[in-house]
């Protein structure tokens, strides 16, 4: 029996990376899915390489910092699956900026998509859970918690993630909705996302071994570490956690 069977999942930025890990492991734990992402072709392979697994899936193209399309999501969830007991808010950006660096229009994009994409996946899926229950599960970072000069605009989206879970957690269990709200706070994890970040600050290689060198653990993350997080905070296992913040950074919160 699988940890999650019967239950149907939104994962938002699912084409790739940590979206798409979690996914494949909600699926192969019984799950039903419906997975966003703004990009077409990449929702598209998505859906096609989980479906050849055996998944219950279907994708729909979504910006998540649109009011519009989580109002359009929330509407097509209503209809097709009538009820809706997992939302991942996975997707995100991380553009290279300092304080000094970083304008106003690289700010309010981080802002829109890290934020309040995660703002408006809560408000839907509170809305959509709130007769019967459910989890969210919100990607916040390392950098909710500490800063990274390169990343301002991104610690600070990250950031309000990490204390925006712990409001959405208290209402839902003030008003007994039964609705669990957690953070999940990554290290570097190898993804596409990381790889272009770390290549937009120099040499690959050089500052792959830079951040390699800041993991106690002795290597960098894997999508699947995080994937399996999300698996137990989606799944009845977690029944007595919310309002927490997840780490899984392979010690780097450490040193």
């Amino acid at each position: 029996m699988g940890r999650v069977d019967g239950k149907t999942a939104l994962i938002t930025g699912a084409g790739l990376g940590l979206g798409l890990a979690s996914a494949g492991l909600l699926a192969r734990e019984g799950a039903k899915l419906v997975l966003t992402d703004i990009s077409p072709d990449h929702l598209e392979k998505a859906v096609a390489s989980l479906r050849a697994a055996g998944a219950q899936v279907r994708g729909i193209v979504q910006d998540t910092s649109s009011p519009e399309d989580w109002a359009r999501v929330e509407a097509d969830v209503r209809t097709v699956e009538g009820r809706l007991d997992i939302l991942v808010n996975n997707a995100g950006i991380a553009p290279i900026g300092t304080i000094e660096s970083c304008d106003m229009d690289q700010w309010r994009r981080c802002m829109a998509v890290n934020a309040d994409g995660v703002f408006l996946g809560c408000k839907t899926a509170v809305a959509l859970m709130k007769a019967h229950g459910g989890s969210i599960v919100n990607l916040s970072s390392i950098d909710g918690i500490i800063g990274e000069a390169d990343l301002a605009a991104y610690c600070a989206s990250k950031g309000a993630v990490r204390t925006l879970t712990k409001a959405v957690a208290v209402h839902c269990a003030e008003q007994a909705y039964g609705i669990r709200c957690n953070s999940i706070h990554p290290g570097y994890i190898w993804t596409p996302q990381t790889e272009n970040y770390l290549a937009g600050l120099g040499t690959l290689e050089t500052e792959k071994a830079k951040a390699l060198a800041r993991h106690p653990i002795g290597r960098l993350g894997k999508p699947d570490d995080i994937a399996y997080m999300v698996l137990y905070l989606a799944s009845d296992e977690s029944g007595f956690v919310t309002g927490a913040e997840m780490v899984v950074d392979g010690g780097y919160l450490m040193v």
